[in-house]
This record gives C-alpha cells, structure tokens and sequence, in this order.
C-alpha cells in the first residue's frame, strides 16, 4: 500500500540581513508548516533565539546553515526563486508546486543571477514598494495555503 504525498515546502534565505527578520521567518515557517529553512551567509548569529520567534519555530524546524543553497535541494522539489526582477510571475498568477524550495534575497539586495538561473520558476509579490523578508516570506507562504496548495499540517 503505498502512502499519498502531502508535499512540503522549505525555505531558503541567500544573506539574510537581520536576526529579527530571521526569527520572523522562522515563526512564519511554523505557522505554514514548512519543514526546513536553510540560509547562507554570517551577517547574524543565532538569529532563532530572538523575540520574533515567540512560537520557539527553531526547535521543531531545522534552521540550518550552508554555503550554497543549490547544493541542498530536496530531491524532487522545485526551486523557486522570490525576487523582484524583469521576467518573473506575479504571485497572484503563480501555481504553486506541491514540492517547493522558495528561496529570497537579503532585504537591503537581490538574488545574485546564478540563484535565479537554477531555480526552475520566479516569482514576485506586486507591491508599491519593496516588502522586508519576514513579510515575503508570509505572504509567499500564506497564497501557498490560500490557493489549495496546503502541503502543511495544518487543517
């Protein structure tokens, strides 16, 4: 008997700026049930252990550092990248895959073109002017959910 695949999701952050925006993106991880989120980067330390992961996200989620996010892709999953450049997809025009890697730039910068070049899709949030990481990451992570593509554990 084979089981049927719920999917995940996991998140990527390329040199996030901030602890607190981490700790964020950790609570938002916890509350869309993401199962891992890897960043590259040293330009904060420990960012799980601040306030803005009031759910304590990091002991239940993986928060994992690495050189190179291309180098972890879960096996089947789609990379997609969430930026603000020419030739990406609207959010509210985007499918979402039931196996996704979103990964985000730094709040104060943009993905760097060999990120987006293997990410097999790109997406942005059209906004009137530029969203920090945490509020990407919610969003992104919240019209997941909304648009049927609830792989989380969440009923």
């Amino acid at each position: 008997m084979s089981k049927k695949s719920q999917g995940y999701s996991c998140v990527g952050l390329f040199n996030p700026k901030t602890p607190e925006n981490v700790g964020s993106v950790m609570r938002a991880a916890g509350c869309y049930g993401v199962n891992s989120v890897f960043y590259t980067g040293t330009r904060y330390d420990h960012a799980a252990q601040f306030c803005t992961d009031t759910k304590n996200a990091a002991l239940d989620i993986p928060l994992i550092g690495v050189e190179d996010l291309k180098a972890i892709i879960p096996v089947g999953c789609v990379p997609v990248a969430v930026d603000l450049i020419d030739d990406a997809k609207p959010l509210p025009e985007y499918k979402h895959p039931k196996r996704a890697f979103y990964i985000f730039g730094p709040e104060d910068g943009t993905l760097k073109k060999e990120i987006t070049d293997f990410c097999r899709e790109t997406i942005y949030v059209p906004t009137k002017g530029s969203m920090n990481l945490a509020a990407a990451v919610n969003v992104i992570l919240y019209d997941r959910m909304a648009k049927g593509s609830n792989y989380s554990n969440h009923k």
